[in-house]
């Protein structure tokens, strides 16, 4: 029996991103094992392996990983290794460097936005480009998620990586979004976050950290609140701050139209009651909430960075400068006042599941 491995640093991004892709492998006949820093049961996973990755390169653990991992592959024989996350993605690649000639495993690496860039700081092109570089050597195929990444390791890796391809994100699945969420339900989940029907919502989806850049968000409804009070503010998402967000706001007395949902499995029915997604973050490869956000039909206000620039257009929304409060107000009043129609009918095509899946269908298998 053939077999693949899928890894990444952490559970929640196989269990939030790859599913699909796992249920294709199974439906192919193929064994499917994980490999995560985590003890989660993964659906359509045959056999989950715990590794000692960590996000931090710089912890002991990583070099850990690669003997654990390298033992595994040297085991296991796999065909296929399909490895996300970036330090997932460097310890999988160090590990099956031999493998590929060995067993003539194929290494398949997503690189979920690299962190440099155009604007990116000095630091991380001195940093993380070279490694970057160095391990493309042992990449059978890089796939990248925005076009700005693609053009990129075009330029800097092709003599090293032979085969890069551009896949547009990892899919949304337009079922989700279709479902008709009745008025009762809405009211209902308004009451349950304590939510008046009158009130004007918010809604950035993503976990609460310096990346993400939520204090600007809440910065933002400082500076609008005086004049829109029913302006509310709802954070969803995974807390990796130890409540340092919450106690701003506590300081700032926004308690009253700032509300933290923590991690959500129901963000259709949140952007059913959402009037404007909005989005903070410094840094995004392509960013899942937006998508989420043109898939709902909802206006995005994002701040500018090579992710919102491939997704956002004058048919959903709004891209403004980072701490450019002023406009980023301004952008709200346009939308507020109803002088804006979504009306971006084109971008579900491109990144459905259903197209993802076939563009990855093709990339593993041929064809």
């Amino acid at each position: 029996m053939k077999k693949v491995l899928f890894t990444a640093t952490v559970d929640s991004h196989i269990l939030q991103f790859h599913l699909p892709y796992l249920k294709l492998f199974k439906e192919k006949g193929y064994e499917v094992h994980v490999a995560t820093n985590g003890t989660e049961e993964i659906p359509y996973c045959d056999i989950k392996h715990v590794v000692n990755f960590e996000r931090n390169p710089l912890k002991i653990n990583n070099l850990k990983a690669i003997k654990q991992l390298k033992k595994i592959i040297n085991k296991e024989k796999f065909d296929i290794i399909h490895t996300h996350t970036p330090m997932g993605s460097v310890v999988t690649r160090l590990a099956a460097k031999k493998a590929r000639k060995k067993f003539h495993t194929r290494v398949i690496y997503t690189a979920h936005g690299f962190h440099f860039f155009k604007g990116a700081p000095l630091k991380n092109w001195f940093i993380f480009y070279p490694v970057e570089k160095y391990l493309s050597k042992y990449t059978d195929t890089l796939i990248l998620i925005n076009q700005e990444d693609y053009n990129l390791a075009k330029k800097k890796f092709k003599k090293r990586c032979r085969d890069i391809e551009y896949v547009p994100g990892v899919g949304i699945d337009e079922k989700k979004f279709s479902v008709v969420i009745k008025k009762n339900d809405k009211d209902n989940l308004r009451k349950k976050f304590g939510l008046k029907k009158d009130y004007y919502i918010l809604t950035c989806v993503a976990r609460l950290d310096k990346n993400k850049n939520q204090i600007f968000l809440i910065n933002l409804l400082e500076k609008i609140i005086n004049k829109y009070d029913k302006i509310h503010l709802l954070l969803v998402g995974p807390d990796e701050l130890d409540g340092f967000y919450q106690s701003v706001v506590k300081q700032k007395k926004l308690n009253n139209n700032i509300h933290f949902l923590g991690k959500r499995e129901d963000i259709s029915e949140i952007l059913s009651i959402t009037n404007i997604v909005v989005s903070s973050s410094l840094r995004e490869g392509l960013p899942v909430n937006v998508l989420e956000a043109i898939f709902a039909r909802k206006p995005t206000i994002a701040i500018e960075n090579r992710g919102t620039r491939s997704l956002i257009n004058s048919k959903n929304g709004f891209i403004v400068k980072s701490d450019d409060y002023e406009n980023f107000i301004k952008c709200i009043e346009i939308i507020y006042n109803k002088n804006f129609t979504f009306n971006d009918n084109e971008s579900k095509k491109k990144y459905s599941l259903r197209n993802i899946l076939s563009e990855l269908e093709k990339i593993y298998f041929g064809g």
